[in-house]
């Protein structure tokens, strides 16, 4: 773990601690017509077996507000109900069982509308997340910040955490994202100078599966590491699971999170043996979903592949004659090509039952 990650205030969303030097958490939100429980119930069971830890679930109209206490009891995780323009719709996914609320109170309606949330919260002690994003500013703070767009995304979240505050909320969660990486690390790194708030990282709109992995690793990675931040989603034009996928590798390579297990493969040359890219990712998709942390290799050739191998848990060393399999560090058995996926499924399910 970071011993230097900024202690912030500790809330908790259901049964999971956010801040307060707790786990870095890993979230997401299900893409599935709320309306239709059965079908978001299946995603939400889906996120939960690829390890996240609290799901978002947006509640736009009353129909999905009537599937939502349903959807609730059926998920075996934490559920933060996202609410935006209609107060109502709020204070109805509070008394139906929301483990927290997202609103963006310069949206909700007005100050009469944000109290009655703030009051429905407070009776039922859970937290509200503040999302502020770079497209909610307010054009009037963006004319008062004029070149400064950072500046004018901390001072709407500012001013909407007050609002809350005053208000007598005691548990909130911020969240300031941009879909330019840079003006996302700057404006977390400003807020979390100036609040005691745990900080919920994300990059918005960061784009489809390959790019927006890599802006979300760019600019939650930096953060991460200098210490800021207590619960992360990787925002993904993609399956919510690879949302959760993202998130768990970014945490473990971090030292953040010591689960999951890791598939470390070569990149690939003309002196690779095998089809290293589809092996590993056939591992790494059978192996997304378990928790026991362990390094697995899967390397190409006899260059760096022994060597590389045995400094895993377990691994394959490709050669000219099929495959070594090394456990521990020591040379196990040799393998034909077509049997390393299964090889080291059987491997890595003998080591993490055990």
């Amino acid at each position: 773990m970071n011993p230097h990650r900024q202690q912030t205030a500790a809330i908790s969303i259901g049964r999971v601690t956010i801040g307060g030097g707790a786990a870095v958490s890993v979230q997401s939100m299900t893409n599935t017509l709320t309306s239709d429980a059965e079908a978001t119930i299946a995603q939400i069971h889906a996120l939960t077996l690829s390890g996240c830890d609290i799901v978002r679930v947006s509640i736009p109209d009353s129909e999905s507000l009537a599937a939502f206490a349903a959807i609730k009891r059926a998920s075996a995780i934490p559920v933060v109900a996202d609410i935006h323009f209609d107060h109502k719709l709020a204070i109805g996914a509070i008394e139906a069982g929301a483990d927290a609320i997202r609103i963006n109170p310069g949206n909700i309606g007005a100050k009469d509308k944000v109290k009655a949330v703030a009051q429905a919260a407070i009776a039922r002690e859970i937290p509200i997340r503040v999302g502020v994003n770079m497209g909610s500013v307010k054009r009037a703070l963006l004319k008062r910040f004029g070149d400064d767009r950072v500046g004018a995304l901390v001072e709407s979240a500012r001013e909407q955490v007050m609002v809350l505050e005053d208000l007598g909320v005691n548990a909130i969660k911020v969240s300031l994202k941009s879909s330019d990486v840079r003006e996302t690390i700057e404006a977390y790194r400003r807020y979390a100078a100036i609040s005691k708030w745990p900080l919920h990282l994300g990059v918005t709109e960061a784009g489809t599966l390959f790019s927006g992995s890599i802006r979300s690793a760019a600019g939650m990675g930096i953060l991460l590491y200098e210490g800021i931040g207590d619960t992360i989603r990787v925002s993904l034009s993609a399956d919510p699971v690879r949302e959760v996928m993202a998130g768990n590798i970014l945490l473990e390579c971090l030292g953040l999170r010591d689960q999951g297990i890791r598939v470390i493969a070569c990149p690939t040359c003309a002196r690779a043996c095998a089809d290293i890219p589809t092996i590993a990712a056939q591992v790494e998709e059978a192996v997304s979903g378990i928790k026991t942390h362990l390094v697995v290799a899967v390397m190409g050739c006899i260059v760096n592949g022994p060597g590389e191998a045995r400094d895993a848990d377990l691994g394959v060393a490709c050669d000219t004659n099929g495959a070594m399999l090394f456990v521990k560090g020591h040379p196990l058995k040799r393998l034909a090509i077509s049997e390393i996926v299964p090889a080291l499924l059987k491997a890595i399910e003998k080591e993490t039952s055990s």
